[in-house]
């Protein structure tokens, strides 16, 4: 199990701003993490005393990175940063989530990789019951196409392709 330095070393977001506390379990395909950081008043997200459902698409977003960042690690290379493209079919099941009690249980499953770009799915759970989920469109940093746009985000069965 890693702890939040390990994860800390894997994505760019520090301090407060690095929203996951532990690895649960990885593979190549899917990773589980747990955190507490919605319940702290130290959270950089929240307005006031309370934080949005809305920003569970941020816990996702860094799950996916840590994934990313192990895959990497354990194919003997470092990932390549990525940019969020794309959020898609995201549920939010309930308005504000600083007042729940425990931890939060995120898990994001690749579902495309390209050279590119790649997309994840992603949902969060808080004491068994399904309080988000949504997919997201990833491509590397730096990518861009032939009229200095993004490249478009893979879609399911292909790779991503530079626009015309």
């Amino acid at each position: 199990m890693l702890g939040h330095d390990a994860i800390a070393a894997l994505i760019p977001h520090q301090g407060a701003m690095c929203l996951l506390e532990r690895v649960l379990e990885w593979d190549a395909e899917h990773i589980v993490l747990a955190t507490e950081t919605h319940r702290s008043p130290q959270n950089p997200l929240r307005t006031g005393e309370r934080l949005r459902a809305l920003y569970l698409c941020e816990y996702g977003a860094q799950a996916m990175a840590v994934h990313g960042g192990l895959v990497a690690r354990a194919a003997g290379s470092r990932a390549r940063p990525g940019l969020l493209v794309s959020l898609r079919d995201v549920a939010l099941f309930r308005p504000y989530i600083e007042d729940l009690p425990g931890e939060l249980r995120v898990t994001a499953r690749r579902l495309l990789e390209g050279s590119e770009a790649w997309q994840y799915s992603f949902s969060v759970h808080h004491d068994g019951e399904l309080i988000a989920e949504g997919r997201a469109a990833i491509i590397a940093q730096g990518t861009q196409g032939t009229q200095g746009s993004p490249a478009s985000p893979a879609s399911p069965g292909r790779p991503a392709r530079p626009r015309a």
